[in-house]
C-alpha cells in the first residue's frame, strides 16, 4: 500500500459493514456496494466470481446491467479504500482475479477475524484448564460485536450469512456463560440465561446452563421448574422428549447429586457429554482419522450450517467442501460426518465418485444410485431398468428419513445433482476439486474451500505423528519440512510416516532429502493444483526396496477401484507370499491403503504418479505383459467360478495362461459367488481395459465367463454394459466367434431386462453367425434363447416353434443339458396355452433329463410348475409332493427366490386341501424369504414381484380371521386359461417377470 490511509485500514462486519482509515470512517456507498465489500471480506482473500457477486447482490432477479453495475461498485470501492493510488498502478486491496475479485486484507484487520482468533485461543486455554483466561478472551470476543452482523445489507447471501453469524455468536455466548458458571459466577449469569431461554425456548444447552446456575444458587425448585417448561414445550411442539444430557441433569438435581456442587465440578475438571449411540443403518462412513488435527475454523463454519438440536431443516442442507488434491477434503468431511452422525439416526451413505480418477473411470450418477439402492436394502431384482425410475426409487426411499450422505471426490454438478434427496431432513456433504458453482447457485449448497494448513496446524499435524521431543530437538528442520510439503496434509502424512518408521533418522536428513528432490506432477500442473507434490511422492518411492518400487509403479496399470493381493501378484508376475510382503511395505510407507483385509487402493494422485513412473521405468513390452497377466488372471479366475455357478454348461474357450499368472480355484458354490460379488467393479473394469487395450479375445471371454454370476445376482446393467463392450470390440477385430458369443450375452441381458424386441434381433444375428461358423452348440443355444424370449414376451406360437427346433438339435447332438432346459421351456409354453396333458408330459420328461445331467436349478423350477399344474387339476396330494421336491432342489443350490415362491404355492394348495394350519406355516416361511427381496416402495410398472410381501400378509390376515380364501388361484387370478387374439397371456405370465426362475439354455 502506498499511503498512510491504506496501511491503517480496518473493517467491521459484526454489525453494520464499516471501514476506517485510522480514526476516520470511510463512506462505503450504497447498501449494494457494501454487499460487494462484505462478500470479498467474508471470502478471506479467496477469489469471488462476478456471477457469485451478482447472485449475492440481487439474487435470482439481477437487472440487465448487473455486471457493469458490479464493476462500477468495485471501482468505487478501490477509490475509497486506496485514495492515494496513482493512475495505472495496480490495486492493492480490491484485486482482480480471473473472472472476479478478491480482497487482500489480513485477518487481524477485520473484526470477524479478530473474533474468531480470540474464540479459538479461548477454546485452547479452556482445554488446557486455564478457564479464567478463556473467559476473558470470550468476553473480549463478544464485545467486538456491534449488533446484528451485516445489518442493513440486502440480498440472499447477506441473509444467509446473518443467520450463520448469529448462530456463531450465540454458540460463543453459550460457551462464555458456561465458563462463568465453571468459575463460580452462577448467580451473575441467571438473568442473562433467563432472557436467552425465552428468546430460544428449544435450545437445550441454554436451559441446561440455567438449571445448573439456579441449582448452585440454592434455587432447586426453580431449576426443576425450568426443566418442566422446556419439556412441556418440546412435547407440545415437537412431540419429543428432551435430550439425554438434559434429562440426566434433571435427575441429578432431584437427588441433589453432590457432583453438581461447584467444588466437586472444579475438582473433576471439564467434562464432555457424550450423546447416546444411536444404531443406524446403513453406516457406510469410512473410519475417522484417530490423529485428526486442525481445521477448527472450518469445522465451526460447517457446523453452523446445521439447525439447532431438536429443530428440522426446511430444505436439504448441502455442504460442498472443495480444494486442491491432497488438501484433506475427504479427511475433514469424514471427521465432521462422524461428529454429527448421531443427528441422522436413519443412517449414513458414502461413495467415492472418482471424479478425477486418472483412468477416467468416473462413477456415473446412475451407477451411484444403484449402489445406494443396494445399501438401502433394495435387491438387484427390484431395481428398475430405467435410470429415471431408479432415481425416483432412491428419492422415495429417503423421503421422511434423516440421513447423512457423503459424496466424495465429485467431478462436477451434473454428477452430484441426481444424487440429492428430495426431502428436507437430510444432510449432503460433497467433496470435490472443482468449485461446483452450479451446485452452489442452483441448489443452495454452502461452499467451504480448503486452503493449506496454517503453520501452527501443520506443526500440530507432525506433532501428533512424530512426537514433541523430535520436533523440539530440530525446530529448523521441522519448519523446513512443513515449508517443503507446502503444508499439504497428504504430503505431511507421507513425511511423517517416513520419520515415524525410522525413529533414528534426524529430521534434518529428511528435510535434506526433500530439498534435493526435484520434479512436478505434469498432469496436475494446472487446474486446481497450485502445489507440486511429486517431490514428496518421488522421495517416498525412492526409499522403497526395488521389488516394492516395481510393484508400486505396476499398480498404475490397474484400472479397477481396488486390487486384491492375488491380483497384484498376477500383475507383478510374483508368488503371492512375496507380493503380500511388498504390499505391506507400500502400506507402511503410506503409498497404498489397505481399506479392507487383503484389498488395497491408491489415492488418486499416487495413482497418477505410479502411472507416470511405470512409463519411465518399464519398457512397453513389459507393460503389455503385466496387463496381459492381470487380465488373464481375472479371466481364468472368473472361469473357475463359472464352473460352480453354471456347472455342465459349455465352457468358454480359453487361451493358455501366461507365465507368472496363477488364478484362484474354488471349492464351493458360495465361495465362487462371493468372489464374483467382491470383484464385480474390477471385473467390469477389466472388460473395459481389455477392450480399450485391443484385447478383444479377453473382453468377450471374460464377459461370457461372468454369465452365470450376472444372471444369478441380476446385475443387469453391468451385464449389458460389458456384453455390449465385448460385442463392439469383437466386431472391430472381425472376431466372428467372439461376436457370436457376445450377441448371445447381449440378448440374455436384454431378455432379463424385458427388452424382448432387441433381444430377439440379437439372437437372430447370433443364429446366422453360428451357422456360418459351424457352431452347432451355439446355434442350438441361440435357438433356445430365442424361444425363451418369445415365451416371456407372450408370443407363444413363435416360442413353441423355436423351442422345438432347439430341442431337436439338442437331441441330435446328444446335449442332455440343453435338452432338459428345452423340454422345461416347452412344457411351460404348453401350460400357458392351456394344453395341460402335453405340458405334464414335457415337464415329466424334462425331469428325467435334468436329473440325469445334474441340473438342479432348472429341476426345481420344473417341479414348481408341475406342482402348480397338479393344483389346477385339484390333485392336491400330487401338487404337495412336487412342491416339496422343488423345495429340496431350490435349497440345494441356494435359490432363495425359488424357495420363497414354492412355499407360497405350497400354502395355496394346503388351504385348498383343507389344511389351514399347514398353509399358515408355508406362507409364514415364504413371507420371511420374500421380505429379503421386498423392501421399500412397491416396484415400478413393468417389474412386479410375485408373490410380494403385502399379498402374503393379506392371505395370513384372512386366514387368522378364519375367512376362507375362496378366490381363484393366486397365479391365475384375472388371467385366461387359453390364449385369445386380444390376450395371449396365460396363467404363468407372472413367472416370465422373474428371470432368475426361468429355465434357460
Amino acid at each position: 500500500m502506498n499511503t498512510v490511509c491504506e496501511e491503517s485500514l480496518r473493517f467491521a462486519v459484526l454489525g453494520p459493514v464499516r471501514a476506517w482509515c485510522g480514526e476516520r470512517e470511510l463512506d462505503l456507498g450504497s447498501p449494494q456496494q457494501r454487499v460487494v465489500l462484505a462478500v470479498l471480506l467474508l471470502r478471506r482473500g479467496r477469489p469471488v466470481t462476478v456471477a457469485e457477486l451478482v447472485d449475492a447482490v440481487w439474487g435470482d432477479r439481477p437487472p440487465p446491467s448487473a455486471v457493469s453495475v458490479l464493476r462500477t461498485y468495485a471501482s468505487r470501492l478501490r477509490k475509497v479504500l486506496e485514495p492515494g493510488r496513482a493512475a495505472g498502478e495496480s490495486p492493492r486491496v480490491v484485486v482482480s482475479a480471473a473472472d472476479g475479485y478478491l480482497a487482500r486484507v489480513p485477518e487481524h484487520l477485520v473484526d470477524l477475524g479478530v473474533f474468531e482468533q480470540r474464540v479459538a485461543e479461548a477454546r485452547r486455554l479452556r482445554a488446557a484448564g486455564e478457564v479464567a483466561a478463556a473467559a476473558e478472551l470470550l468476553y473480549a470476543a463478544l464485545e467486538g460485536w456491534e449488533g446484528t452482523a451485516l445489518a442493513g445489507l440486502p440480498g440472499p447471501l447477506a441473509e444467509a450469512e446473518r443467520s450463520r453469524l448469529a448462530e456463531v455468536r450465540l454458540t460463543t455466548l453459550e460457551t462464555r456463560l458456561d465458563t462463568d458458571i465453571q468459575l463460580g459466577r452462577h448467580s451473575e449469569v441467571i438473568a442473562a440465561l433467563t432472557a436467552l431461554t425465552v428468546e430460544h425456548p428449544l435450545r437445550e444447552g441454554l436451559r441446561e446452563l440455567l438449571m445448573l446456575a439456579l441449582y448452585r444458587s440454592g434455587r432447586q425448585a426453580e431449576a426443576l421448574a425450568a426443566y418442566r417448561r422446556i419439556r412441556s414445550t418440546m412435547v407440545a411442539e415437537l412431540g419429543i422428549e428432551p435430550g439425554v444430557s438434559l434429562r440426566e441433569l434433571h435427575d441429578r438435581i432431584l437427588t441433589a447429586d453432590p457432583s453438581l456442587d461447584l467444588a466437586a465440578a472444579q475438582e473433576a475438571g471439564p467434562q464432555e457429554s457424550l450423546a447416546a449411540e444411536q444404531p443406524a443403518r446403513p453406516a457406510q462412513l469410512p473410519a475417522d482419522l484417530a490423529a485428526f488435527t486442525g481445521r477448527q475454523g472450518e469445522l465451526a463454519r460447517i457446523q453452523a450450517l446445521l439447525p439447532d438440536e431438536g429443530e428440522l431443516p426446511s430444505t436439504v442442507v448441502i455442504s460442498a467442501i472443495g480444494g486442491m488434491a491432497g488438501i484433506g477434503k475427504t479427511t475433514l468431511a469424514v471427521h465432521w460426518a462422524h461428529r454429527i452422525a448421531d443427528r441422522y439416526p436413519d443412517g449414513q451413505l458414502y461413495i467415492n465418485l472418482r471424479g478425477f480418477h486418472p483412468s477416467g473411470s468416473m462413477v456415473s450418477p446412475a451407477e451411484a444410485i444403484r449402489i445406494f439402492l443396494d445399501a438401502l436394502g433394495v435387491p438387484a431384482q427390484r431395481i428398475p431398468a430405467s435410470p429415471d425410475a431408479q432415481a425416483a426409487l432412491y428419492r422415495s426411499l429417503l423421503a421422511g428419513r434423516r440421513m447423512l450422505i457423503l459424496l466424495d471426490n465429485a467431478r462436477d454438478t451434473e454428477q452430484v445433482r441426481p444424487l440429492l434427496p428430495g426431502c428436507p431432513r437430510c444432510l449432503v456433504i460433497v467433496t470435490s476439486r472443482s468449485q461446483l458453482i452450479g451446485l452452489i447457485a442452483g441448489d443452495g449448497a454452502h461452499p467451504l474451500t480448503l486452503s493449506a494448513l496454517t503453520p501452527a496446524e501443520a506443526h500440530s499435524f507432525l506433532l501428533s505423528r512424530i512426537g514433541a521431543a523430535r520436533l523440539a530437538a530440530e525446530p529448523q528442520a521441522t519448519d523446513e519440512i512443513i515449508a517443503r510439503c507446502a503444508r499439504l496434509p497428504l504430503a505431511l502424512a507421507i513425511v511423517a510416516a517416513r520419520a515415524a518408521t525410522h525413529p533414528g533418522f534426524p529430521l534434518e536428513a529428511i528435510a535434506k532429502e526433500l530439498r534435493d528432490t526435484q520434479g512436478s506432477l505434469d498432469a496436475f500442473a494446472g487446474g486446481d493444483l497450485t502445489t507440486d507434490v511429486r517431490a514428496v511422492f518421488s522421495w517416498s518411492y525412492e526409499a522403497l526396496s526395488t521389488p516394492a518400487a516395481r510393484l508400486f509403479h505396476l499398480l498404475g496399470l490397474h484400472r479397477g477401484p481396488d486390487i486384491s493381493a492375488p491380483a497384484a501378484a498376477a500383475l507383478a508376475g510374483l508368488p503371492l507370499r512375496e507380493t503380500r510382503g511388498l504390499l505391506t511395505e507400500l502400506t507402511r510407507a503410506h503409498l497404498l491403503t489397505e481399506h479392507a483385509p487383503g484389498r488395497y487402493t491408491l489415492h488418486d494422485l499416487l495413482r497418477v504418479y505410479a502411472a507416470e513412473r511405470v512409463v519411465t521405468q518399464e519398457p512397453p513390452q513389459e507393460r503389455d505383459r503385466a496387463v496381459e497377466r492381470l487380465l488373464c488372471w481375472y479371466l481364468h479366475t472368473a472361469d473357475a467360478a463359472y464352473t460352480h455357478l453354471t456347472p455342465h454348461r459349455r465352457r468358454v474357450p480359453l487361451e493358455p495362461l501366461p507365465p507368472g499368472c496363477h488364478p484362484l480355484a474354488f471349492t464351493a458354490h458360495d465361495q465362487a459367488l462371493k468372489w464374483c460379488e467382491t470383484e464385480r467393479p474390477n471385473l467390469v473394469a477389466a472388460v473395459h481395459q481389455a477392450a480399450t487395450s485391443r484385447r478383444p479375445g479377453i473382453a468377450w471371454r471374460l464377459t461370457a465367463a461372468l454369465w452365470g454370476f450376472f444372471y444369478l445376482r441380476s446385475h443387469l446393467h453391468d451385464w449389458l454394459d460389458t456384453a455390449r463392450m465385448a460385442l463392439d470390440t469383437a466386431r472391430d477385430a472381425h472376431d466372428r466367434t467372439g461376436e457370436a458369443w457376445s450377441l448371445n450375452d447381449v440378448a440374455a441381458a436384454l431378455t432379463a431386462m424385458r427388452r424382448f424386441d432387441e433381444a430377439i434381433a440379437c439372437l437372430r444375428q447370433a443364429i446366422v453367425h453360428c451357422r456360418e461358423l459351424g457352431d452347432m452348440y451355439g446355434r442350438c443355444q441361440a435357438l433356445g434363447n430365442l424361444g425363451n424370449a418369445y415365451l416371456q414376451a407372450g408370443r407363444l406360437d413363435k416360442a413353441v416353434e423355436y423351442i422345438r427346433r432347439a430341442l431337436a438339435l439338442h437331441r441330435i447332438n446328444a446335449n442332455t443339458w440343453g435338452e432338459g432346459i428345452a423340454l422345461a421351456n416347452l412344457g411351460d409354453a404348453y401350460r400357458r396355452l392351456g394344453r395341460f396333458d402335453e405340458a405334464i408330459a414335457c415337464l415329466e420328461q424334462a425331469l428325467i433329463v435334468l436329473r440325469a445331467s445334474g441340473n438342479r436349478w432348472v429341476e426345481g423350477v420344473t417341479l414348481d410348475i408341475l406342482g402348480t399344474l397338479q393344483h389346477r387339476l385339484n390333485r392336491h396330494d400330487d401338487a404337495i409332493d412336487h412342491y416339496h421336491q422343488a423345495l429340496d432342489a431350490h435349497r440345494d443350490i441356494g435359490n432363495r427366490r425359488g424357495e420363497g415362491q414354492t412355499l407360497y404355492h405350497l400354502g395355496d394348495v394346503h388351504l385348498a386341501a383343507g389344511e389351514p394350519e399347514a398353509a399358515h406355516t408355508s406362507w409364514r416361511q415364504a413371507l420371511a424369504i420374500v421380505e429379503e427381496f421386498d423392501h421399500g416402495p412397491r416396484p415400478f410398472a413393468g417389474l412386479p414381484l410375485r408373490p410380494d410381501a403385502e399379498e402374503i400378509r393379506g392371505k395370513l390376515h384372512r386366514l387368522d380371521e378364519r375367512t376362507p380364501d375362496t378366490g381363484p388361484h393366486p397365479t391365475t387370478a384375472g388371467l385366461e386359461l387359453t390364449p385369445s387374439p386380444t390376450h395371449p397371456t396365460t396363467p404363468y405370465r407372472q413367472r416370465a417377470e422373474q428371470p432368475e426362475h426361468r429355465p434357460r439354455p
